[in-house]
């Protein structure tokens, strides 16, 4: 089955769910119209959970009336790490088609005939990054880049066998497994630029391996070095073996502190959080309510990695007087009755 529409043929093949698109191109226009792409800005920022608006607008050097029939939009996703650029949504004329984990959460904005802005919804942490649009008219075409960064948090993260016990693969599952993603070194330098200290190399996005440091000192490359973020390079991804730096953002929900007339056991405090018809939080949601939120509560509480946290944004006595942070007490022995417990109830 073919559809042809202004010398555009598509052809469905008996394949479920797959599309060829074939482009006839009319002869450039004795007019000479020309086209060019233009953001209104070149970074959005948003959190996670929210809708993002990537702008993208034709614009002509003629004064001829666009038919946005024709106009042919293609967004992609700029690789971070690979050479292939990912399909996000392509648009001939009356036709849609999204991609992976983007289908039936993006479309185009549409506001106007010259109107080609991407709309992603419900934005996740893998959203993070570049997207360049096109936008093609006959033989013209044109392009531009629009960034899409999340507001968020940078956390080390080591798990409970201890310093430099990851790989690549497990360092990317330990930050899953903790609502988190690999942080980008654009995200880790960020976090640096704010005050991230960090004696623990850890494994970033692109497979290199770096920490940073704001206050050079000898047990951290040396006191007479300068600060910044410090790379170890390239690491092979199988056998190396260190933290990890995790980034996590926003979340639909409420995180708490759960209020229990005794101290509880890991196993006690995961029933209790249960028992309140929510979970046991995780180290990324700890960080979050902190950074994002505020969240104060001097009260060492359980998580469901098994460690012991706290989270403090006003540093007073006995509740990390020297700075605001995440306190790590540490993974104490899952039996011990020592300690509350950190919910998350998830937004329905």
């Amino acid at each position: 089955m073919h559809v042809c529409m202004y010398e555009i043929c598509i052809y469905k093949l008996k394949i479920p769910e797959v599309f060829f698109f074939f482009f006839f191109f009319p002869p450039p226009p004795e007019n000479g119209l020309q086209l060019s792409v233009v953001t209104e800005q070149i970074k959005v920022l948003v959190r996670r959970g929210d809708n993002a608006t990537l702008p993208c607008r034709l614009n002509r050097s003629s004064q001829t009336s666009f038919d946005s029939s024709e106009m042919r939009v293609k967004w992609t996703k700029l690789p971070q790490h690979s050479s292939e650029e990912t399909f996000v949504l392509v648009s001939v004329g009356i036709y849609r088609k999204t991609y992976g984990t983007f289908n039936h959460r993006v479309y185009l904005q549409e506001a106007d005939e010259n109107d080609a802005s991407l709309i992603i919804t419900n934005v996740t942490l893998d959203d993070y990054g570049n997207y360049k649009c096109e936008v093609i008219s006959g033989l013209d075409d044109s392009t531009n880049v629009v960034s899409l960064e999340l507001e968020g948090v940078v956390f080390p993260y080591s798990p409970r066998l201890g310093r430099y016990n990851l790989n690549y693969h497990d360092a990317a599952t330990a930050c899953l497994e903790q609502d988190a993603v690999v942080a980008s070194f654009d995200q880790l330098f960020d976090a640096w630029v704010a005050g991230l200290d960090w004696c623990n190399a850890g494994w970033l996005s692109d497979g290199s391996v770096q920490y940073p440091i704001t206050t050079p000192r000898e047990p951290c490359g040396g006191k007479n070095t300068v600060a910044g973020v410090r790379s170890y390079g390239q690491r092979d991804k199988d056998q190396a073996r260190y933290d990890v730096f995790c980034f996590t953002s926003d979340y639909r929900g409420r995180f708490y502190f759960l209020i229990h007339p005794s101290k509880l056991t890991y196993k006690e405090a995961v029933q209790a959080c249960k028992n309140d018809g929510a979970e046991i939080a995780k180290v990324g949601q700890i960080y979050a309510a902190w950074k994002l939120l505020g969240f104060d509560r001097c009260d060492a509480g359980w998580l469901a990695d098994g460690s012991v946290r706290y989270p403090i944004s006003n540093p007073r006595r006995n509740c990390s007087p020297t700075e605001a942070a995440v306190r790590f007490v540490g993974f104490p022995d899952k039996k011990l009755k020592l300690y509350g417990v950190y919910c998350f109830k998830a937004s329905k």
